[in-house]
């Protein structure tokens, strides 16, 4: 599935969701189903892991606001010194003071102070109009981004939808199974067309890791040129070689909701097919497109590494962030070319899958400029015609160190680390968690030397 125009599809993307923003401290108060306060035993701790995005918690004092359609909701965690002697009411005026509506009030002894017995920490939820809350100098804004993989159900915003008989509104889980197509002969027969044509010139155009895979594909996952191959065959040969798998989407996503998904090694790929009176062209992500284009590369594990960075460096970027990164997407997974032995070769989907573009962006009219994350990101490029500008790699480790130090120099409040044994997104925002990290990272790294030893 392509990534479309980034500043078009910025501003989509941004509007789709709940608008959300994490100061340091940040905390949520855990409710039930009813909204009642949760019964646990450690309000605080348990608010810090369902946060949005933090910073470790101070002195108890944190913010979470979400912003919609002119309200905004404020949760917060605060001290309050003496309260006691005070009062709650003389508490509940000051939110009263801006005609918040208060939808829970909690209070319990706080547990960090000198004078137990009359300072109190606090969990308020409320609503307040906006303009409140600009008076409030907050952070930088943090947009949402899932944090365990089942957090993607709620990624399915649609740039563009082009099959009739999926409702985005209601997007297929990562839960529920692949469904199987059985595919008309007129839709057969354009896969047959484009399936020959493009493979009489993989031999000569492909990188190396293409032709590797392909090959596998053809024995493994039905992939020949009078069968359209099936998601679920196809999901289940890239999760045993590079732990990706393939989720159905209707249409061409967000980018923030697709970028999203790499970081969780998932692919949104669509099952419909191109309409058979254009087979060699398709101004939108089809099986085609898919499954001869995108599939082959992600089975490769350097590739596959790559995917996965652009995917991570997204989560929690901003939308000018995210632009960037939707054209890097565009230039390396959808259009890249690269070095091997002393050729260029073809990588990117979008070429992959193009047989009049492929041909092209390999001959001498277009212009080929080395990769660097930097300039490839605010390069603009065509999204209705043959691009004027490809950017070579000198090869897929090489791509992925660079981009990498890109990812570095995206300012957010937090680092992120993605557990492949969970499938999940931590937020590394404590000493203890990077000092969890770091004695697995030592465990590994013994385990590596005890085989060194073998092997010699």
């Amino acid at each position: 599935t392509r990534v479309p125009g980034a500043g078009r599809a910025a501003g989509v993307a941004a509007s789709g969701q709940d608008r959300r923003v994490s100061a340091p401290g940040t905390a949520a108060i855990p409710t039930d189903a009813a909204g009642a306060p949760g019964r646990r035993t450690s309000l605080q701790e348990d608010a810090q892991k369902d946060a949005p995005a933090t910073e470790p918690l101070g002195k108890g004092e944190g913010l979470v606001w979400e912003e919609e359609e002119g309200r905004a909701t404020l949760i917060l965690t605060f001290t309050l010194r003496n309260a006691r002697k005070a009062g709650l009411s003389k508490t509940a005026e000051v939110f009263e003071t801006f005609e918040a509506g208060i939808h829970h009030f909690e209070t319990r002894q706080a547990k960090k102070s000198k004078n137990t017995t009359d300072d109190l920490e606090f969990f308020v939820k409320c609503e307040v109009d906006n303009s409140y809350v600009n008076l409030v100098n907050l952070p930088p804004f943090v947009p949402w981004f899932p944090k365990k993989i089942r957090d993607l159900d709620k990624c399915h915003h649609l740039i563009a939808k082009y099959e009739p008989d999926l409702d985005h509104d209601h997007p297929v889980s990562l839960r529920d199974p692949l469904p199987r197509v059985e595919y008309t002969v007129q839709e057969t027969a354009t896969w047959r067309e484009v399936y020959r044509k493009l493979n009489s010139l993989y031999p000569t155009h492909a990188c190396k890791q293409y032709l590797d895979v392909f090959q596998q594909l053809e024995k493994c996952c039905g992939y020949q040129e009078d069968s359209i191959p099936q998601l679920q065959d196809v999901s289940r040969f890239l999760k045993e070689r590079t732990g990706f798998q393939l989720r159905p989407a209707a249409g061409l996503l967000s980018p923030r909701d697709f970028l999203a998904s790499l970081a969780f090694r998932v692919f949104q790929s669509t099952q419909y097919i191109r309409h058979s009176s254009s087979p060699m062209h398709s101004p939108e992500p089809d099986c085609c497109h898919e499954l001869l284009g995108h599939v082959p590369m992600l089975a490769d594990k350097e590739f596959a590494q790559f995917s996965q960075a652009i995917g991570l460096a997204s989560l929690g970027s901003s939308d000018v962030e995210i632009e960037k990164l939707a054209a890097l997407y565009w230039f390396t997974i959808e259009f890249g070319l690269c070095k091997q032995n002393g050729s260029i070769k073809a990588y990117g989907a979008g070429l992959l899958s193009s047989y009049g573009e492929l041909v092209y962006a390999l001959s001498n009219t277009p212009e080929h400029k080395p990769f660097d994350p930097e300039l490839t990101a605010v390069h603009p490029y065509q999204d209705q015609t043959f691009q004027p500008v490809y950017f070579v790699a000198e090869n897929f480790e090489d791509a992925t160190a660079k981009l990498q130090k890109y990812a570095l120099k995206i300012k957010k409040p937090f680092s992120l680390h993605y557990d492949p044994f969970t499938c999940s997104i931590e937020i590394l925002n404590t000493p203890q968690k990077v000092k969890n990290m770091l004695s697995q990272m030592k465990e590994e790294l013994k385990n590596l030397c005890f085989a060194l030893e073998n092997i010699s």
